[in-house]
Formats: C-alpha cells, structure tokens, sequence
C-alpha cells in the first residue's frame, strides 16, 4: 500500500492545518481554512464559519503527532485518537477517486468526517513509513510541519522555498570556510 492519491490527500490536509492553526505565520480565519479543505478535495462547501472552531482544536491536536520523536509515542497518540473519534468505515466509489475508504458515515458533520479521515490516513502513513515522512520543518526559525507522501520519502522543509534558504546559506559558509 502506497500513501498516494485520495490517502495522500488528508496527510497533506492534517499538515496544513496544523500549519494554519499553530504556526507564527498561521491563518486559521474561515476562509483560511475552507481552502484548506478545497485544495485537498474534502467538501469544502459544507464548512460554515461555525465550524471553524472544530478545526482549529483539531489542528492544535494533530501538532504534536508532527513533533514526536518516537514511535511509541506516535501510536500512544493515534490508539488513542481512534479510541475518542466516532469511525465507521465503509466502501465508497465516486468520481474521481473510485473504490476507496471512507472512516465516517456521510451522515456524519464535515469536522467528524474530517477528523476520521486525517487520523486515519495518518495512521496509514506510519504504519507503511514509519515516522522518518513526518516532522517540523528542519529550517532555523521555521515551526512548519510537513508529511512526505513522495516515492523518495526523503523530506525535511516545509517547502522548497525553505530548503533552498537552508542550502544557499550552508553553500555561503562553506565557502567562507
């Protein structure tokens, strides 16, 4: 199993949240976070301004999942999430994913469904990858965290912008040296 497509879609969802919510440079206003859920294909029309709430407790709790340093200390974490939120898998086939899992009925509210589904798919990830796909972003004074679905798994910045930073500075005191 490959954390890919639709599964890669809430990895990379619980990482923005928990960017908007907990980082110095965050923006968790309800537009932020609509477009959290538009740009990672979750229902984003379904969020109401009231919601938002729900989503910035989900976001401050998923934080120290991206910050752990081991991996009994993630699964502590993740059993015990499972054991609070309210999942009942099921099959679905819709476009433009096809046959894939969804963890919470559709009867369920936009935040329980996305709080089942980003657990879920975090879960998946470590279990596949283990913890070396997740982290805070290893740039000096940044507080992103970040979650590899790639092939290569081998990331460390939130964003390119932050590695390139990392690297033209480390290029510049080499060559002082």
């Amino acid at each position: 199993m490959r954390i890919t497509g639709y599964k890669s879609h809430g990895v990379a969802a619980a990482a923005a949240l928990v960017n908007a919510v907990t980082c110095a440079d965050g923006d968790d206003s309800p537009a932020a976070l609509r477009r959290i859920l538009r740009e990672h294909e979750f229902f984003w029309h379904e969020f109401a301004d009231a919601d938002a709430a729900d989503f910035r407790h989900w976001g401050r709790t998923l934080r120290p999942f991206f910050e752990a340093d081991g991996l009994a200390e993630v699964m502590a974490m993740l059993n015990g999430l499972m054991l609070e939120i309210p999942m009942h898998p099921h099959l679905a086939d819709h476009e433009p994913h096809g046959l894939h899992m969804h963890y919470a009925p559709p009867s369920s509210r936009l935040a329980e469904r996305f709080r089942a589904t980003t657990l879920m798919n975090l879960a998946e990830l470590i279990v596949e990858h283990g913890l070396g796909r997740t982290g805070v972003c290893a740039a000096e004074g940044c507080d992103h965290v970040y979650a590899d679905t790639s092939r290569a798994g081998r990331r460390r910045f939130c964003s390119e912008g932050c590695a390139n930073r990392t690297n033209v500075a480390a290029f510049r005191a080499r060559r002082r040296e």
